[in-house]
């Protein structure tokens, strides 16, 4: 593609602009006075940095919480009333669920706090304070250390800091490097494990256009569900008790029906599980020809056998109901991924910063020394992993889709603790396995599995170079006649896809494990793993060691070297902001979304009986009516609305805020160009998805009648 003029200083505006955009960065709430405050307030915010994040007083930092370390929620009434994503709380969900009382298909909504249902294992997370440590955990560090020496260093500084850092007894102190390493902070939280699910829409409102629209713009799904943190009597973190009493927070927030325009300020605060936004091009070029196209194909393969058989069958439906989305989730994620970095030239921009990189450390003696080689190094180890990272995500995308796989992984672990440590060993791992087993077996299909295994294992053997295949397992197939009857045959003769196993070690574990050590699904798993950590995990181990100092010191020298540019942290899942404006955005040529979408659209994608766009009965009639009490907006009902605010997975749930920090909406997807923003940022095409707030007020009071619910809110209705 010829590039024009004026195209080509807009890509050098995007590489050597004197600060990141203003929709772009992850940002620590902690930092947000020295840093962003003056940027956010030219934008329309209203409040102060302090008014986000203080360590004395009630913040908003307060209402957010980790929900169970993979999503984002927050608390919208004194009463500890908890909103994420229903995506986030679809697990909880489909385990009440059943063919006769099915909430996946019907909704819930408890009339009282005594109807409300327990989750064990369910859990979200408050961040009390945010300080830097990184003098403490890098004393003692060098740079001609290895990596080993280096982490054996910093391992034993943050366990040191863990020890000697006062708090509460029901708080716990985590630690995270940041840049690569090159900063450390350290988080006080307190968790709260008696987590109740209050109320969910069904599914064809929470997951209206399910496959189809995921990762899409426009979108008309009801994606939220409302959960309730219960504590001890004194307010504390407790476990679940019937005792247990409704939290109150610090802070909880106020929730606008006032809706949004075109250009109002917009904030998301959240948990942003990882991105890697500082890569080397190279890395970026493996992700776009190898990794992503690698684990796209294996999971199309596997969502079609798990799709015939859900759409034939309503109890394997309700089984793998979670499974599926969570495998469709990424599959398309990198569909989008690949898109976007491709259409933005993501590659070509990469290197066009390297090239300035250099230029600027070679005009610098010291820079020169000290970085001179640095990027033919980086370009070098990134080769050299390129076969070896190829191998690793076939290996470990094959093997995780094969449930038989999974429960060989938590049998392996017990021989292991039972080999090394003896009975006391095996009944320390033995709880935790238990559960991970009972999981397992509560959303598993036999044949479905076997069918999985036939297709996936046969895939396996025709991609995967053939230097990285286990023997034993070529034997096996070859002994078989197919992979086809080599499952049959496993599937047939092992006792750990019946369902016994749980019954056994619960009975005995000491005398019953050693007698699964010869079934054939743990016989060929512990052949495939142990072949691949002698060939490819090894090796690999060492390679990404040598690429994470790299890439430590270039995010060091890109710092040092690009002293105009504001660089923000990667996500790692620790509490962020990122801030923007609501805005339409022109995907491709003579496109161009809206910013918001209507309940109209809902029903112009309405398919009765449809498995992704069927619509429930009492909605039509809402929408006939025109019954949409006071959250409509001119005789229309908004549903959902985007923004330029930079989220990532994990930022699922997180509150959309308005200039005042008033709730607006709940964010839980991105538009599909714009799925590279985990990788490289665009402007132009990356936008987040949120559900307005005032379609969640409509589902719970004019569709679902939970009234009482809205009455628990404050809301509020600001002055545009």
């Amino acid at each position: 593609m010829k590039l024009s003029g004026k195209l080509i200083l807009f890509f050098s505006f995007l590489i050597f602009s004197n600060t990141v955009f203003a929709d772009e960065g992850m940002w620590l709430p902690q930092l947000l006075e020295k840093l962003n405050e003056k940027k956010m307030r030219q934008l329309g915010m209203k409040l102060t940095a302090k008014d986000i994040y203080d360590i004395n007083k009630g913040s908003l930092k307060d209402a957010i919480v980790s929900f169970g370390g993979f999503c984002t929620g927050e608390v919208i009434s004194e009463k500890g009333l908890l909103l994420t994503n229903y995506h986030c709380g679809f697990d909880e969900i489909q385990n009440h669920s059943s063919l006769e009382n099915n909430l996946i298909k019907n909704g819930f909504w408890a009339k009282k706090t005594g109807d409300e249902l327990p989750n064990p294992g369910l859990f979200v997370t408050f961040i009390v304070r945010i300080d830097e440590v990184t003098s403490q955990v890098l004393n003692g560090v060098s740079p001609t250390m290895s990596e080993k020496e280096r982490q054996s260093i910093i391992d034993k500084n943050i366990a040191d800091i863990r020890k000697n850092r006062k708090k509460e007894p029901y708080q716990d102190i985590i630690i995270r490097p940041f840049f690569e390493g090159n900063e450390y902070y350290l988080f006080v939280t307190e968790t709260y494990r008696d987590i109740r699910l209050v109320g969910a829409p069904p599914s064809s409102i929470g997951n209206f256009g399910k496959d189809t629209d995921n990762w899409m713009w426009p979108r008309h799904t009801g994606d939220f569900a409302l959960f309730r943190i219960y504590a001890g009597k004194d307010n504390k973190p407790a476990d679940y008790s019937p005792e247990n009493v409704p939290f109150t927070p610090r802070r909880f927030l106020s929730v606008s029906t006032a809706g949004v325009r075109e250009g109002d300020f917009t904030m998301v605060f959240g948990f942003p599980g990882r991105t890697m936004q500082y890569l080397h091009s190279s890395a970026v070029e493996q992700i776009m020809k190898i990794n992503n196209p690698v684990k796209i194909a294996i999971r199309e393969k596997a969502l079609k056998v798990i799709d015939e058989f859900m759409r034939r069958d309503e109890k394997i439906k309700i089984q793998y109901a979670s499974k599926y989305a969570g495998i469709q989730n990424a599959y398309k994620k990198w569909q989008g991924e690949l898109m976007g970095l491709t259409q933005t030239r993501a590659v070509e921009r990469k290197k066009s910063y390297e090239a300035e990189f250099l230029k600027r450390v070679n005009a610098n003696p010291q820079w020169k020394e000290k970085y001179g080689t640095l990027i033919d190094e980086l370009t070098k180890s990134y080769r050299e992993f390129e076969s070896f990272g190829k191998n690793r995500d076939i290996f470990n995308e094959t093997l995780s889709r094969i449930e038989a796989f999974s429960m060989a992984a938590q049998v392996n672990r017990l021989l292991n603790a039972l080999q090394n440590n003896g009975e006391k060993g095996l009944m320390a791992a033995l709880p935790e396995a238990e559960n991970r087993l009972e999981e397992l077996y509560a959303e598993y299909n036999k044949e479905v599995d076997r069918n999985l295994f036939s297709v996936l294992m046969q895939h396996y053997l025709e991609v995967s170079e053939r230097e990285f295949l286990s023997p034993e397992f070529l034997s096996r197939v070859e002994k078989a006649g197919s992979v086809a009857a080599l499952a049959e045959n496993i599937y047939s003769e092992s006792k750990l896809v019946q369902g016994q196993l749980l019954d056994d070690i619960q009975k005995n574990p000491v005398q019953s494990l050693p007698v699964y050590e010869k079934d054939p699904v743990i016989q060929l798993y512990q052949q495939l793993t142990g072949y691949y950590n002698e060939k490819v995990s090894r090796r690999l181990s060492e390679m990404q060691s040598n690429i994470n100092r790299l890439q430590r010191l270039y995010m060091e020298a890109q710092r040092e070297v690009f002293k105009e540019k504001v660089f923000y942290p990667d996500a790692n899942g620790t509490l962020r902001i990122t801030y923007g404006q609501v805005k339409r955005y022109n995907p491709r040529d003579a496109v161009m979304y809206e910013h918001i979408t209507y309940l109209d659209g809902v029903m112009e994608k309405y398919k009765p009986g449809d498995y992704e766009f069927d619509v429930p009965e009492k909605l039509i009639m809402l929408y006939k009516n025109k019954d949409y009490g006071p959250y409509g907006e001119g005789g229309k009902m908004p549903v959902c609305f985007i923004a330029g605010n930079h989220t990532s997975g994990g930022n699922s749930g997180s509150p959309a805020l308005d200039a005042y920090g008033n709730l607006i909406g709940l964010n839980f997807d991105r538009v599909w160009e714009g799925t590279m923003s985990d990788i490289y940022y665009n402007p132009e095409i990356c936008r987040n998805i949120m559900v307005d707030v005032r379609y969640i007020l409509f589902i719970i009071d004019k569709f679902a009648g939970a009234g009482h619910l809205i009455k628990e809110m404050k809301l509020v209705r600001p002055k545009k």
